[in-house]
Order: C-alpha cells, then sequence, then structure tokens
C-alpha cells in the first residue's frame, strides 16, 4: 500500500493544493506580523510578562525581553515554515504546524502589545483555564449525546437550570455537596426529557432542545425574580475553596495556572481523560459511536441502539448539570438571572471546533477562554481594538474550521435521525 493510501486510510491525507495553500497562508502571517507589529515597534523597546499569577505564593521572575528582536525570531521562523511547506510539506503534520504558527501569531501580538508595559502573563493564562471550565464541561455533555446520534443543543437550558438548582438547594440545606448533586440530577431530568422528545416520541431534535433552552430561561428567571432577589438567604450557597494540588502546585509558573483551583478544573481534567479512553478504547464507546454511526448495523450486532442513545444523553444531561453548577457553586457563589449568557452555544462551537474528540474540545474550550480573559486585559495594552471585537473570535475561529480551513469537521453520521427498528 502507497503512503498516500494509508494516510488517506488513517484519516491523515492533506492534498497538495491544500499543503501549498497552507505554505501561502504561514507566509501571509509572517508578513502580517512584519507589516502590523514589527514596522510600528521602535528598536530598544522592552516586552515585560509577569510570570507570577496575582496573589500566588509560588514566585517565579518577570519575563523580560527586547520587542523587537522577538518579533524578528518569529517572523523568522514563521517564513522558514511557510517555505518548507511549500517546499516539501509537513504532511500529516500541518495541522500541528498551523497550530504553531497560530501560536507565534499571538504571542508576536502580545508582545508587541506589551511593548513599553507589563502584562501578567501568568495571570493571563490562569484565568483562560478557568474560564475554559464551563466551555469545556458544556463540550463533553455534547459529546457524549450526539457521538451516540442525538443532537443536543439544550445544554444551554440544562446548565441554567442546575446553576438555579444548586443555589437554591445549597442555600437552603448550607452543603455545597447538596447542590452540587441537585444541581446535576436537574442536567439529567432535563436529559431524559430530551432523550424521551427525541428518540422515544421521534421529536425534531433542533425543536426539541431549543423547548427545553427557553422552558429552563423562563423558569428560572421568574423563580429568581420570585424568591431569590427577593429573599437573599436563599441565594447564598457559598463556593467551593481553591485546593492546590500537592507537589504540581508549587512548580514555578505552571503551577498557579493549572494546579491551583477548585474541584471544577481538576474534575474537567479527569472527565476529558476518562471519557476519551471510554470513547475510544472500550467496548462501550466502541457501541456507543457505532448506533451514531450506523444504527442499522450496530442493531444486527444485537446492540441496542435506543437503549444506549438514551444513556448516553442521560450522561451528557449529567455533566451538563456539573457544568452548570460550576456557575454558582464554582464561580460568582450567587444566581443571576440568564447567568450562563451563552456559553452553553458556545460550549457547541467547542464541540465541533474539537470534532467531537475530548481532547480536542478541551484544546478548543483552552482556546475561547483565552480569547475571553484576553479581552479583559486590552485596557492595558496599546491596541486601538475593541474588546468585542476579540469576544467575536472563537466564533469567526469555528467558522473557519467548518469552512475546512484546518480539516473537514465530521460529525457522527446517524446525529439528529431517530431510528426506528425493522
Amino acid at each position: 500500500m502507497t503512503a498516500q493510501a494509508t494516510s488517506r486510510n488513517s484519516g491523515q491525507y492533506i492534498s497538495p493544493a491544500r499543503e501549498r495553500a497552507m505554505g501561502v497562508f504561514f507566509l501571509i502571517v509572517a508578513a502580517a506580523m512584519w507589516f502590523f507589529f514589527l514596522r510600528t515597534t521602535e528598536p530598544g523597546v522592552m516586552t515585560t510578562f509577569g510570570m507570577t499569577p496575582g496573589g500566588s505564593k509560588v514566585k517565579a521572575p518577570d519575563w523580560v525581553f527586547e520587542t523587537a528582536l522577538a518579533l524578528q525570531v518569529l517572523i523568522f521562523l514563521t517564513a522558514f515554515l511557510g517555505v518548507y511547506q511549500l517546499a516539501r510539506g509537513f504532511k500529516q503534520y500541518t495541522n500541528l504546524v498551523l497550530g504553531i504558527v497560530s501560536g507565534f501569531f499571538i504571542f508576536a501580538f502580545l508582545a508587541w502589545g506589551t511593548s513599553g508595559v507589563s502584562l501578567n502573563l501568568a495571570g493571563l493564562l490562569r484565568v483562560m483555564v478557568i474560564r475554559s471550565v464551563p466551555l469545556t464541561l458544556g463540550a463533553l455533555s455534547g459529546i457524549l449525546c450526539e457521538r451516540s446520534g442525538v443532537f443536543n443543543i439544550a445544554i444551554e437550558g440544562m446548565m441554567l437550570t442546575a446553576a438555579f438548582t444548586a443555589t437554591l438547594f445549597g442555600s437552603v440545606t448550607h452543603n455545597l455537596w447538596i447542590g452540587l448533586v441537585t444541581g446535576m440530577l436537574s442536567g439529567l431530568l432535563l436529559g431524559g426529557v430530551l432523550a424521551v422528545l427525541a428518540i422515544k416520541y421521534k421529536v425534531n431534535q433542533i425543536i426539541a432542545g431549543t423547548v427545553i433552552n427557553i422552558f429552563s430561561t423562563g423558569l428560572t428567571s421568574f423563580l429568581s425574580a420570585k424568591f431569590l432577589q427577593k429573599y437573599q438567604h436563599l441565594n447564598d450557597p457559598g463556593r467551593f475553596p481553591n485546593w492546590d494540588f500537592p507537589g504540581l502546585s508549587q512548580i514555578p509558573f505552571i503551577g498557579p495556572i493549572f494546579f491551583s483551583h477548585n474541584l471544577y478544573v481538576y474534575a474537567m481534567y479527569v472527565l476529558v481523560v476518562v471519557l476519551t479512553v471510554a470513547l475510544f478504547y472500550t467496548r462501550w464507546g466502541l457501541r456507543l459511536r457505532s448506533v451514531g454511526e450506523h444504527p442499522k448495523a450496530a442493531d444486527t450486532l444485537g446492540i441496542p441502539v435506543n437503549r444506549t442513545r438514551y444513556m448516553a444523553v442521560l450522561l451528557g444531561g449529567l455533566v451538563a448539570g456539573f457544568a452548570g453548577t460550576y456557575f454558582t457553586l464554582g464561580s460568582v457563589g450567587r444566581f443571576d438571572e440568564v447567568l450562563t449568557a451563552g456559553r452553553g452555544f458556545i460550549a457547541l462551537a467547542a464541540m465541533i471546533f474539537g470534532n467531537w474528540n475530548p481532547f480536542g474540545a478541551f484544546g478548543a474550550g483552552l482556546l475561547f477562554g483565552f480569547s475571553d480573559s484576553l479581552a479583559g486585559k486590552l485596557t492595558i495594552l496599546r491596541v486601538p481594538i475593541h474588546n468585542k471585537f476579540l469576544e467575536m473570535a472563537p466564533y469567526l475561529v469555528t467558522i473557519i474550521v467548518l469552512a475546512g480551513v484546518i480539516g473537514r469537521a465530521q460529525p457522527p453520521a446517524a446525529g439528529g435521525k431517530p431510528y426506528e427498528k425493522e
């Protein structure tokens, strides 16, 4: 078998036309870094990156470097990658190199924007991790459902209902764990509603999800205005405290960013790994994916299609409920109307961007979280960009992904299609 055929079969084949297009794109990025950043940078100006998040006891020295020199190095490396791509090509590693080039551009932007001033880079990245939590968890909920063939756009409603329920029960019982469990159960309940509508009654899954979102928004807004805003003791559940992971949290720079958080961040790490192993390395995962790709073939082999889909949607609702409790028990410590602010829909974008893969969704969650974190830092940078334009970046990236620029996003073949046993 030829190398090209092997690459095709492994799903890593990159067409020659796309290889050339990527090479040209890398060169355009290098030219853009020169035109927008290096050309307007005065020689001798220094950039300072703070390497210790605010309040952290693990100190690391600031990173100070000459802005123009750093930009020159990044431009040279990007141009070299572009020339190599045109001359020989990176083949199956093209997407990886694209990610590296994108990282070069972001670093160049930060170095240029911070020239002459200081930016707490460690604090920026720590906020990125925090902001990625509900997006990644919501995306994992979507992956569980859609890998089984059921579209779940009700993640927003599940998260919102769970946030309200966790706040109410956590406040009444003065127990964060009871609030967490009841919030997850409310997500499980709405997952069951979606499953019954989509699987048993074969309702259009987009409409079913939309109904759940509208119902959750209306119900939580009404109950919040009626009770939580009037009786403040019902809107004070508290928050889970941060916990330093032994050993890892003491690593300078990296430790405070990734290993000094509350349970939601650590649960996110665990769920990404566990779900990856479960979906792609176990018989359970193979069966779940089979009913989302070819339910008739799965049924022929004795796999109960609808029962498997029920299980997947219920688990997805449970994860979405856990994600929803983060907004109150893991973040602000109280409930406000429409608290989730569309994060469930951004989670769907992260799921698509990650190509229905848990680690891909985690990477997308970090990217979207970085955009959100950076938007709040633009006021200290000398960048004439309104923060609302930066907040659009995740959606623009998703559109680019769906257009196939970094590879075709491939949803499960039977997604959204009810199954009728013949």
